[in-house]
């Protein structure tokens, strides 16, 4: 039976592009059981509206200018501001077409929306799935999806409804089943570790530049001479053409990739990625990449520290020091291979790219008997 799924979800320039792609990969599976997905996005500056409708998902289009009145209490989630209009107008404007559409399912992966807006918008039989990080408001949820390292289930504890199922920790992660289908490969390729390939990936907008802050620390730092640099960015960001101008004055061959389709191919084939400390973080461990984690905002912090205590990646704080921190770390793993072996093999027991079929199961039988961890 053919079911319809909402996905209320945004990306921006300040929100990033990760709650969007891992919705798409989690709408992407269920189109594959024959259900339809909807999105509701507003238009923020780095939307990635074309982009879900181009992957054939229709989508409502919430606009940026909204009624900025209307904000009934002072007590809003610590991230309400990337909402773009107060919480209630953004129920408003959402109710009527989910009420329309009146959805199995609706699907929430926003940190400024809570158990308020849940409440307001959703119909009569549908269910709520919330996708968080954060752990830091209360949700409405029949299933919670937190898919961060370190993550317990206590951390929910009076957040959610006692009936709400949660599915908790890595091994639900949501990636896109080619992470799945190279996952062999990519730890074949592994067991001879050499430091050749290097991967850079900030994130798709990179409002800040961290990118161009390691090319500038990669610029003086003693690689070997054969070594590649790839750089991957979005369409989207902000210094694309500036990285450009520094990848092509690199002492070593810089590539800038835009809107690649085949990620997991271009980290098969690194042998060490820089990159930042969000979602991406699960695509590496799957496929057992080596990695140096750039911590680029405060709710990384946390994920960052986990991931660093199993030995799963290695953190560089981008405020402090970067550069020679940066360096150094290369440097040390080139002369240890045994190193970058150890962390492929640790990285790798945190995920193994089945995540998205677990919530998929979730989902579609939520009557099931599932471990939430």
């Amino acid at each position: 039976m053919t079911r319809t799924i909402v996905f209320r979800v945004d990306a921006s320039v300040h929100i990033g592009t990760g709650h969007v792609m891992r919705c798409l990969t989690l709408a992407s599976a269920l189109r594959g059981q024959d259900h339809a997905c909807h999105f509701i996005c507003r238009e923020h500056p780095g939307n990635l509206i074309e982009t879900i409708r181009h992957r054939g998902f229709p989508v409502d289009a919430l606009p940026l200018s909204g009624d900025r009145a209307g904000v009934t209490s002072g007590d809003e989630p610590p991230h309400a501001e990337w909402l773009g209009v107060p919480w209630e107008t953004d129920a408003r404007q959402c109710r009527e077409i989910i009420r329309e559409l009146a959805p199995a399912w609706l699907v929430v992966d926003h940190y400024a929306l809570e158990s308020r807006w849940e409440a307001d918008v959703m119909p009569e039989g549908s269910r709520l799935l919330v996708i968080d990080d954060l752990a830091d408001r209360s949700h409405q949820a029949d299933l919670l999806l937190d898919q961060n390292l370190g993550r317990e289930t206590q951390d929910y504890a009076g957040l959610v409804p006692k009936n709400c199922r949660l599915l908790i920790g890595p091994r639900y992660a949501l990636l896109r089943p080619e992470f799945l289908r190279m996952r062999e490969e990519s730890l074949r390729r592994r067991q001879a570790p050499r430091l050749k390939r290097l991967l850079i990936t900030m994130g798709g907008v990179d409002k800040d530049n961290a990118t161009g802050k390691v090319l500038e620390a990669l610029r003086d730092c003693p690689l070997p001479d054969d070594a590649e640099i790839e750089v991957v960015m979005g369409s989207n960001a902000p210094w694309l053409e500036s990285v450009r101008a520094q990848a092509a004055a690199m002492p070593w061959p810089t590539g800038v990739r835009v809107d690649i389709p085949d990620m997991s191919r271009r980290m098969v084939e690194a042998d060490l990625a820089i990159g930042a400390a969000g979602s991406t973080s699960w695509e590496r461990c799957c496929l057992g990449l080596p990695t140096l984690q750039v911590i680029l905002a405060e709710n990384q912090r946390v994920v960052a520290s986990h991931l660093e205590k199993r030995n799963a990646a290695m953190s560089l704080d981008s405020v402090n020091n970067f550069a020679s921190q940066l360096c150094d770390a290369v440097l040390r793993l080139a002369a240890d291979c045994g190193a970058m072996k150890e962390m492929t093999l640790d990285a790798a027991r945190l995920v193994d790219g089945q995540g998205c079929v677990r919530v998929l199961e979730a989902l579609l039988h939520p009557k099931k008997q599932h471990l939430s961890r």
